[in-house]
């Protein structure tokens, strides 16, 4: 049933700052009642709310701690202890390792620690780790970025959808990615740089991987979407869209 399939939402997908109408990189993957929040970049927890609460989420998954991949994380800590939210349980949160100390450090305002795991079940990522979610199947791999950063396979109902998060181009994503229906990846850069895709890059990654959708996310200021796509397009010669806020797509198997 439709309603089944894998779902992705593109809350926002603004680098390194959230434009007036983008927040920054943000993603609600779901299938039937399940519900993840993939990166809580800043500004992205007010679209979330169109679709769910904190209080309805099944899990947040966190690529890596750079700002525009994490910030509201701070935001939902105060609407999920005290604003008019009331959790049954802190929310499942997985993330790079040291990410529950690191929201402690900018939220701690006194010498007693905040209470970072009243909000959050924390647990750490590690290359190769794997979980279910409700109906999602998740698989992290570490990537290239220079700090801790992660590549995720979410898995639902046939569908496959894989997030480069941040990276440079790399065999773990390439090997994450091998013909997954939806890859989702990032094209930050206008030249060549360490950490991060060109949109060219994206369209090799994808070739590579032999991916049956581009989604083109995480843009630079340096580009603007259609130039991203236009040369990722030399690359990859399958389907290409630009992460749009309010995307949605229903990821249904290749085969």
């Amino acid at each position: 049933m439709t309603e089944e399939l894998l779902r992705l939402t593109v809350l926002g997908s603004a680098t390194p700052y959230a434009s007036a109408d983008n927040p920054c990189s943000g993603y609600l993957l779901s299938s039937g009642s399940t519900r993840v929040w993939v990166d809580a970049g800043s500004g992205t927890l007010g679209p979330l709310q169109r679709y769910c609460g904190l209080d309805e989420l099944d899990a947040v998954w966190i690529s890596h701690l750079h700002a525009d991949h994490s910030a509201d994380l701070l935001t939902a800590y105060y609407g999920a202890l005290y604003a008019d939210i009331r959790l049954d349980a802190p929310i499942p949160l997985y993330g790079p390792p040291g990410i529950a100390d690191r929201l402690a450090g900018f939220l701690s305002n006194t010498p007693v620690r905040s209470p970072i795991e009243s909000a959050f079940d924390v647990t750490e990522l590690y290359d190769g780790h794997e979980v279910t979610v409700g109906s999602i199947r998740l698989t992290s791999r570490e990537v290239a970025h220079g700090i801790p950063a992660f590549t995720l396979r979410a898995e639902a109902a046939g569908g496959t959808l894989v997030y480069s998060g941040d990276t440079e181009p790399c065999a773990r994503l390439n090997a994450l990615a091998d013909g997954c229906d939806v890859l989702l990846c990032e094209a930050d850069s206008a030249e060549p740089v360490e950490g991060h895709h060109t949109p060219e890059d994206a369209g090799d990654t994808a070739s590579a991987a032999r991916v049956g959708r581009l989604i083109v996310t995480h843009v630079g200021r340096s580009l603007t979407p259609q130039a991203a796509l236009a040369r990722a397009a030399t690359r990859y010669d399958g389907p290409i869209d630009y992460a749009t806020p309010g995307l949605t797509i229903h990821i249904s198997p290749l085969h």
